[in-house]
């Protein structure tokens, strides 16, 4: 087996593990979002995280790294991580994970169309045609005739769902920009100190004790959280984008089974279809852009 190939096969095991861990979290946060309110969670996202972050950059010793920052766009990914998380919370409140993962997968088509404005890709037409195509899905799942979870997502949990798509979407893109320059260690607690703080400020006039019962929930928010993103940077450090990204589609599986195992819920047949669209969509994006850096590969290498 070659050096790229165990690269990837590690990569998509690192992608999966990370897949699973964030599907825990949000199994947590669906939990708590029954006893708090929404901006609480963010806060306590960004508390619990904020210990382990802090030990894992003095274990790697890059303390040196974290200040050297472009914080206009650090600051923008903090705000959206805040309204991400909360939206993200407020929609699992009343829908299913699976309904929540299939409306939430619109986001890697919008960070495709918003690469074309903010890093100036280019994106073939075929590409705009998924990207169509997937935003159809969407409607499929949403059924607007609908008002409730038997007949229809478009409910305040199914548009926060979409929102906090799109604000993971913005932050994406900001992330990718300040990458450029910033190291993976300043993302990250940028982001944990922008919702400890940020979040936390802005829960505080309604913020609500926490009851001992749930200190276990919230180190489980913890772990599963700080878990997860460790996975989903390694994921990336050593597989190809183009092959380790479409196993992040394996969490609408995690959410049906946490679903059934915990809420004995499942959704209905045209959140099913919608998800197979978005998905397929997804694919066909990825498996796409992977053509494409293959031939330019075989240009500059004859």
């Amino acid at each position: 087996m070659s050096s790229l190939s165990k690269g990837n096969l590690r990569s998509i095991v690192a992608m999966l593990i990370a897949v699973g861990f964030f599907a825990l979290m949000d199994a947590v946060l669906k939990t708590l979002a029954a006893r708090y309110p929404a901006l609480q969670i963010a806060a306590l996202r960004g508390l619990t995280a904020l210990p382990l972050v802090l030990v894992y950059i003095a274990w790697r010793g890059t303390w040196h790294t974290v200040l050297r920052a472009r914080w206009p766009l650090h600051a923008l990914r903090g705000v959206l991580g805040i309204v991400m998380l909360t939206l993200f919370t407020m929609g699992v409140r009343t829908l299913p994970l699976s309904a929540a993962y299939t409306l939430f997968f619109i986001a890697p088509l919008l960070i495709t169309a918003l690469s074309v404005p903010v890093l100036k890709e280019r994106v073939p037409a075929a590409h705009w045609w998924a990207i169509a195509v997937g935003f159809l899905g969407i409607l499929i799942a949403l059924r607007p005739s609908g008002a409730d979870l038997q007949t229809g997502l478009v409910t305040a949990g199914g548009l926060a769902i979409l929102g906090a798509a799109l604000c993971y979407a913005v932050a994406a893109v900001a992330g990718r920009l300040a990458s450029r320059t910033d190291t993976s260690e300043s993302l990250i607690l940028t982001m944990m100190l922008s919702m400890a703080v940020g979040a936390g400020l802005l829960a505080l006039p309604n913020w609500l004790p926490i009851a001992r019962a749930d200190l276990p929930l919230l180190l489980a928010l913890a772990i599963t959280g700080f878990c997860g993103q460790l996975a989903i940077t390694e994921a990336f450090r050593h597989g190809q984008a183009s092959i380790v990204a479409p196993f992040e589609y394996s969490a609408l599986a995690w959410g049906l089974g946490l679903d059934w195992l915990i809420w004995q819920a499942l959704p209905g047949p045209h959140t099913w279809l919608g998800a197979a669209i978005v998905v397929g969509s997804g694919l066909y994006l990825i498996r796409r852009e992977r053509r494409i850096s293959e031939v330019h590969a075989s240009a500059e290498h004859p």
